[in-house]
């Protein structure tokens, strides 16, 4: 919306300078966007006289100038044809910048003669493309500002420019009136009334108007009059230069007409050369396959069921979104006929984003104009057609009814100082309504017509506030329920969620966040599917279900990644996930996954692809940085995606903290997953916490005395799994052994049995260990294995 500060003094009585209306309208939700003072780049060029104007000795278009200044006498070179003695010029000084010429001057020679500064052309100070001669003025002082002498006798040629951003929530900013009754309400001045204007008829009117019914629910009101004996030239030049301060480019008196109400009170017009058309107008719907030549020279294939304004012959208008060419006036036009209507902002809406059609009044019907001021609008904008083209009006006609918006809600003026946290009278709350146009009776505010988006207490709040200015308000320190250091705000369960975010990010992990909806067949995929996790109103047709896993969502993302090119990836989510429909059924996960090698090609050969031990050690890190025990057991007990042979269980018991392996290729196969995949999950709210709740961790107990660690290797069935071998060993003296580790694996011995070699490692604790302890420490760890393997002690 775009505007000129002598156009706002037209409805706003103030003092209030350009800086304070602009600081204000953004304090007000006008955000100002651009403001254009054409009065700043010429604050430096003041009016000087010419005493006397020679011929230059060295130059036959140039004049040596004595030129009277508010400095003195003196000389400047030029070569302006109108150069002479007596006249008042416009002085740029050195040192001063001449936008036309992007110049800053200074004291130069030419030709040989001095020339101390230049007489400025219009051209040469942006004023107009006048460049033939210098600027001659008709009155003035010496030393008087050049600005000063166009506010008094050119004030259009300074005229400050204002642009503001207007939501979609106020229409009524979108006319200049609306803007001052906002900058009134502030106190920056007076709103002056819109004219109460009635043109009487003078005939009946001989174009006639209806509203098909089938859309009168779109098409509430629709007025017009025909006026007769208008004379359609050029508009006056006030008019052109107000349309052209704000970039519209005038075309003719009746059309500038219908832009300036468009932008002066928000009401936009349209206006028919009774010539071009047949027969009476009507409102209709659009018919299939109907066109129309609109006034941007484009031809419109409208859709069935658009809103029209036709006649006799076809559409003439497309209703409140653009004109036709064929009824559009002209300079010949004579009779016209005026319109005025209220459309619903919804079917506006609509049919400007079928067709792509972006004009002024599409912009404003969308957001909502007023309907009340329907007829005045049609009556004051036949008075200023009356007053500039002359003609003979017609009685009004009409069809349909302005629509009804009366409604009121109460003000709770206490509640308003509560809510904005700004000690408001309530005096002053009903006065600032009573300002923007709300009528009050006691407590209850009626809303006026012309602001659809007040639709409950809280926006007669929001008003109150705006107007007195949220910029006063004081910040505050919250007080505090108890003296001393707060207590931590976050729970334990965040505490750890945070640390194992930080520790996956810290192994070289990216962070995804995906959706929690997934569709069906992935969930299905999982475990999910259901139809207590189906979503019934989903987003699309990908996001039926809550996901049971945050697998698919890290899946869906590598697979995404892979088809742009990216083969090595480590991704993890941390967020909730459904394995039911049930309140209590949610838990949290941290999902990591990896696909493609370790790391980029070099000399070293430490590219090497990701396998399943490369999980287990970044799950057994985010177990350790959460605080889960270092004792666990590893089962098989898995899930169907995670591959049978080559996955795990991190468990106490029963209670699986953690799993990790390869993932199913069958998985891998539905995502398009190229390669293997390794990942785990950990389920992180099944680690205990620990009994003792301290804000220290515990000191680190480190035996003093010498370990020793003892191999041993086993022959067992080929069946038998490693981790069985480990548990039996690291049971046989749960105090004194400290860990127990494979560090070989044989096959092919005779009966395809295989040999595993463990490393069992004493950390005495009291004393160190005897050849006799360790001795008997070993054969227990032997008798341990042989009687859950059924292995001997390979000799």
């Amino acid at each position: 919306m775009k505007f000129t500060l002598s156009w706002l003094k037209e409805h706003l009585d103030t003092n209030a300078t350009l800086d304070q209306i602009a600081e204000a309208l953004t304090d007000l939700g006008l955000e100002v966007e651009e403001v254009r003072d054409p009065a700043a780049k010429l604050r430096s060029f003041t009016l000087a006289r010419i005493l006397q104007a020679e011929q230059h000795p060295d130059a036959d278009r140039l004049r040596v100038c004595r030129v009277l200044t508010d400095e003195g006498e003196k000389q400047i070179v030029c070569g302006a044809p109108n150069a002479r003695e007596g006249i008042t010029v416009v002085l740029a000084k050195p040192g001063d910048y001449v936008p036309g010429i992007d110049v800053t001057l200074g004291v130069g020679k030419i030709r040989g003669v001095e020339s101390h500064g230049m007489m400025a052309s219009e051209r040469e100070l942006e004023l107009s493309d006048e460049h033939n001669g210098i600027i001659e003025l008709p009155s003035g002082e010496v030393g008087q500002r050049f600005v000063d002498w166009l506010a008094q006798n050119a004030p259009d040629k300074v005229d400050p420019m204002i642009h503001i951003k207007i939501t979609p929530n106020r229409p009524d900013a979108l006319g200049v009136h609306g803007i001052a009754r906002d900058l009134a309400a502030r106190g920056l001045g007076v709103l002056k009334p819109v004219a109460d204007t009635v043109v009487p008829g003078r005939f009946p009117s001989p174009v006639g108007v209806t509203i098909d019914p089938a859309i009168a629910d779109k098409a509430p009101y629709f007025a017009g009059r025909v006026i007769r004996g208008v004379r359609n030239g050029p508009a006056p030049e006030w008019l052109q230069q107000r349309l052209r301060a704000i970039g519209l480019r005038p075309i003719n008196t009746l059309v500038d007409i219908t832009n300036l109400f468009t932008y002066d009170l928000n009401r936009p017009l349209h206006v028919f050369d009774i010539a071009k058309i047949s027969g009476d107008l009507s409102v209709r719907p659009a018919k299939a396959g109907e066109e129309i030549l609109a006034l941007d020279g484009k031809t419109y294939a409208l859709p069935e069921g658009a809103m029209v304004i036709a006649d006799a012959n076809g559409p003439e208008s497309i209703a409140g979104i653009m004109g036709g060419e064929h009824s559009g006036c002209d300079e010949d036009t004579s009779d016209v006929f005026l319109e005025s209507a209220y459309w619903d902002p919804i079917a506006i809406a609509a049919t400007g984003r079928t067709l792509k059609i972006n004009s002024d009044a599409r912009y404003r019907f969308e957001r909502g104009v007023d309907p009340a001021f329907t007829r005045q609008g049609l009556e004051l904008a036949t008075r200023m057609i009356l007053d500039l083209c002359g003609g003979e009006p017609s009685e009004v006609v009409e069809a349909g009814a302005v629509p009804d918006t009366a409604r009121a809600y109460r003000l709770d003026t206490a509640r308003t100082a509560s809510l904005v946290g700004l000690d408001i009278p309530a005096d002053e709350q009903r006065a600032t309504l009573t300002a923007l146009g709300f009528r009050m009776e006691g407590d209850m505010a009626h809303v006026p017509s012309w602001r659809p988006d007040v639709l409950g207490e809280a926006d007669l709040v929001e008003e109150i506030a705006r107007i007195a200015s949220l910029t006063k308000l004081q910040g505050q320190p919250l007080p505090r329920p108890k003296p001393g250091v707060p207590k931590p705000v976050l729970t334990p369960l965040q505490v750890r969620e945070k640390t194992a975010r930080r520790q996956t990010a810290a192994l070289g992990y990216n962070e995804c966040v995906t959706y929690s909806f997934i569709d069906s067949a992935a969930a299905a995929l999982f475990g999910g599917g259901q139809d207590a996790v189906r979503v019934e109103n989903p987003i699309s047709s990908e996001m039926t279900h809550l996901r049971p896993d945050l697998l698919p969502g890290l899946l869906a993302a590598a697979a995404r990644n892979q088809s742009r090119g990216f083969a090595d990836l480590a991704l993890f989510e941390l967020g909730p996930v459904f394995p039911g429909g049930e309140p209590g059924e949610q838990a949290t996960q941290l999902s990591g996954l990896m696909i493609g090698n370790t790391a980029p090609r070099d000399p070293f050969g430490s590219r090497r692809k990701v396998d399943l031990y490369d999980a287990k050690a970044d799950a057994e890190a985010v177990l350790a940085a959460i605080g889960a025990p270092a004792k666990v057991q590893v089962n098989r007990k898995l899930d169907a995606w995670w591959h049978p042979g080559r996955a795990g269980n991190i468990a106490l018991g029963p209670n699986v903290l953690a799993t990790f392996g390869e993932i199913h290729p069958r998985i891998l196969r539905a995502f398009d997953i190229k390669g293997a995949a390794v990942a785990f999950t950990v389920r992180i709210a099944n680690v205990p916490f620990p009994k003792a709740k301290t804000a220290t961790r515990p000191a680190l107990a480190v035996s003093e005395l010498q370990a020793v660690e003892r191999d041993f290797a086993f022959v067992v069935d080929p069946q038998v799994e490693a981790l069985t071998l480990v548990n039996a060993a690291a049971g046989a003296d749960k105090a004194l052994i400290d860990s127990v580790t494979v560090f070989d694996q044989f096959t092919g011995l005779e009966g395809g049995r295989k040999s595993i070699a463990i490393t069992a490692r004493l950390q005495p604790r009291d004393k160190t260990l005897t050849d006799a302890e360790i001795e008997a420490v070993s054969q227990k760890i032997i008798d341990k294995v042989q009687k859950a393997t059924g292995g001997t002690l390979r000799a």
